[in-house]
């Protein structure tokens, strides 16, 4: 049997880990064929041959019309490989052993911004029930604990995508603003790859997604609008919650599986999570002023959902970066309801600019972050707040989110007092 694997990443490497046969990688950033410490082959992505292969299991990130997937023949998922892999290992029980054993309770957690907060919101509320994460959350399906009677996976719009078969037994839909456009072609195509597993679950499974979204199933599907109207629904004391604004609603979500499921709301729990670095990290400068780092915003809503947090101060924003092909027009009328005035950065920088200066905002370009934070640095008052919260991606300067709030923070300290 002859297993390819499209992309040489962490989740085929992974795969391949367990695949009981030396496979076949084929990768865009290969130039020349070569054999790996582990005995795989690796190949430019030009070099792959149908007729020389049976089956191919495919990296989540790999484009819709990739050349690759028009040439092959039977594409597998990772969702799809390891969720529904009856088939697979029936068809092919000897390379496909470790599948066997592995039949775990599905919670997916889909959206365009929170769905990181709300998986480890709602892992952390279920870990007595041994729950464990994985996912797009940094953890390959192939590294993840078969044993465990409960995965919750942060599922992204590119496994979404490619996923045909699987499907969750709880999915969480969060709301759903224009994201990667740039890979699904159309904001069209990036809501029904979101909506897509929806149509495949059966009844008694509960789908949990933003009211409006048109879609036909068979499982139990409960709209929610507003937190009041969801923490209504379940049964849930918003005042118990520390939690506001966006991280309100994730943690109302991960309640309301848990009270579906083991009918409890654990509100000691949900308030002893304490939320990843770069999602509204608080810092304070050596004048005890107010900084924001948000670098985790990588998209519209997410940057509005920040806003809103500080709607009550003046707002110095720091925008911008590779804003993946999606219109920032709305983020910018979204803008004008603020107190607020602008500093923009990165790769559209000055289109930001332009569409602000047409908006009637105070705006200021830069290209790089640094030099915004300084020159906020100069007119940042004591009742003020300094808000990075991008709604881009950062790979057009920096090396991920994480380095990108990294540096805001390193250059908040190294901020001299005049």
């Amino acid at each position: 049997m002859n297993i390819s694997l499209f992309g040489y990443g962490k989740t085929t490497k992974a795969i391949a880990d367990k695949i009981a046969t030396k496979c076949r990688f084929y990768d865009d950033n290969c130039n020349k064929s070569f054999i790996d410490e582990k005995g795989n082959e690796i190949h430019p992505s030009s070099e792959f041959n149908p007729n020389s292969s049976d089956i191919e299991i495919l990296t989540p990130s790999i484009k819709p019309n990739h050349p690759l997937l028009k040439k092959a023949n039977f594409i597998v998922s990772e969702y799809d490989l390891f969720l529904a892999h009856n088939k697979i290992f029936k068809t092919y029980p000897r390379e496909f052993e470790f599948l066997k054993d592995i039949n775990p309770f599905s919670i997916w957690i889909s959206g365009t911004n929170g769905k990181t907060t709300t998986t480890q919101m709602l892992t952390h509320l279920l870990k007595d029930k041994g729950a464990i994460s994985g996912g797009n959350i940094g953890t390959p399906l192939a590294q993840m604990d078969t044993k465990s009677p409960i995965w919750i996976l942060e599922t992204s719009s590119y496994t979404l995508h490619h996923t045909k078969i699987a499907s969750p037994n709880i999915y969480i839909l969060l709301p759903i603003t224009p994201d990667h456009l740039s890979w699904h072609g159309s904001k069209e195509a990036y809501i029904e790859d979101k909506l897509s597993p929806i149509k495949r679950m059966r009844e008694g499974e509960l789908a949990l997604i933003p009211k409006g979204l048109k879609v036909s199933s068979s499982a139990w599907i409960v709209e929610y609008e507003s937190l009041e109207e969801l923490a209504e629904f379940f049964g849930i004391d918003s005042s118990k919650i520390r939690f506001k604004e966006a991280f309100l609603q994730d943690a109302l979500l991960a309640l309301a599986v848990e009270k579906t499921l083991f009918d409890r709301v654990s509100y000691e729990s949900i308030n002893s999570f304490r939320l990843d670095r770069h999602r509204q990290e608080e810092i304070r400068d050596s004048l005890d002023r107010l900084w924001v780092n948000d670098s985790k915003a990588t998209n519209i809503d997410a940057t509005i959902q920040a806003l809103k947090s500080f709607k009550d101060k003046k707002i110095r924003l720091i925008l911008g970066g590779d804003d993946k092909g999606v219109d920032m027009k709305p983020l910018i009328d979204e803008l004008k309801k603020y107190n607020l005035t602008l500093y923009t950065i990165g790769l559209n920088s000055q289109k930001l600019y332009n569409l602000a200066k047409d908006a009637n905002i105070e705006v200021y370009p830069y290209e790089y972050m640094e030099d915004a934070v300084k020159d906020i640095d100069k007119v940042l008052a004591q009742d003020e707040v300094a808000l990075l919260s991008p709604a881009c991606a950062s790979l057009d300067q920096f090396a991920s989110y994480a380095q990108r709030g990294d540096i805001f923070i390193e250059t908040i300290k190294n901020l001299s007092v005049n």
